[in-house]
């Protein structure tokens, strides 16, 4: 049985430009459109035990459980519709449609220039974690299939706290297993859910317009990015801690010769 993690929220939410804020020490990454893009798979297979309950959807309410736990979805959609179904009938249904669909995905991939960044926050020796709503067996088998678990050490899913997004303890408790207070983390976050997660959790939330996410509102992000390439580019302008890059810097420095 999965523990649930009870975690304290902070009433400072972090807005404005992060560059003005206190220094970032880790990023937490959302995993399903910011990792890999997975959320039109989602959407084709969700359709599909939609469909099988009876629940006659449009696009404009499924775009709007994007980023929460199935749990949440499914209660929310059962009581929407007006259906007899129990949650547990629902979930158990569709995280067997779901587990079946990802086992058999054949291409499976991380987003484009996800790895360069990757590689370069653990050269610069930024820890980093994943939260996601998803459940924990469907992120160790991306993690898996990806190849991206070799990055990933810290892996924290929404069955492990007692709300999901939008509420802030997913990363709050992301940071605390990180050992980083929440105002020193950045959060890569695709969807309004978990942005406004983000932003209440006191953190710094770079949005990832991610089409494939449908359309989702990520207005209270700090910054917004198209690509793995926009973060790249902008990567020396966002407030990293200069003592990690420091060490990161002397690290890399041949024995002999005294750091700059």
């Amino acid at each position: 049985m999965t523990s649930i993690h009870h975690v304290t929220p902070t009433n400072h939410e972090c807005t404005g430009d992060p560059s003005a804020s206190v220094p970032v020490k880790a990023v937490i990454f959302d995993m399903d459109g910011v990792l890999v893009d997975s959320e039109p798979i989602y959407f084709e297979v969700e359709r599909s035990s939609f469909a099988h309950f009876g629940a006659s959807m449009t696009e404009e309410e499924h775009h709007t459980y994007v980023g929460v736990t199935l749990e949440s979805m499914w209660r929310q959609v059962l009581d929407r519709h007006q259906l007899t179904n129990t949650v547990e009938e629902a979930l158990t249904y569709h995280r067997k449609n779901v587990m079946q669909t990802m086992i058999a995905h054949e291409g499976l991939l991380a987003i484009d220039g996800l790895e360069r960044w990757l590689d370069w926050l653990q050269e610069k020796g930024i820890p980093v974690a994943v939260a996601s709503s998803s459940p924990r067996a469907l992120i160790d088998l991306i993690m898996e299939k990806t190849g991206l678990g070799r990055y990933f050490d810290i892996r924290i899913t929404g069955e492990e706290v007692l709300q999901g997004k939008p509420a802030p303890d997913i990363f709050l408790y992301a940071a605390e297993q990180l050992g980083i207070a929440p105002a020193h983390c950045i959060v890569i976050e695709d969807s309004q859910n978990g942005v406004q997660a983000a932003k209440s959790a006191g953190m710094h939330c770079i949005g990832f317009h991610n089409p494939g996410s449908g359309r989702q509102d990520l207005s209270r992000a700090d910054r917004w990015i198209l690509s793995y390439d926009d973060l790249w580019a902008i990567k020396e302008n966002l407030p990293f801690d200069e003592k990690l890059l420091a060490k990161s810097k002397s690290r890399n420095v041949p024995e002999g010769i005294p750091p700059l």
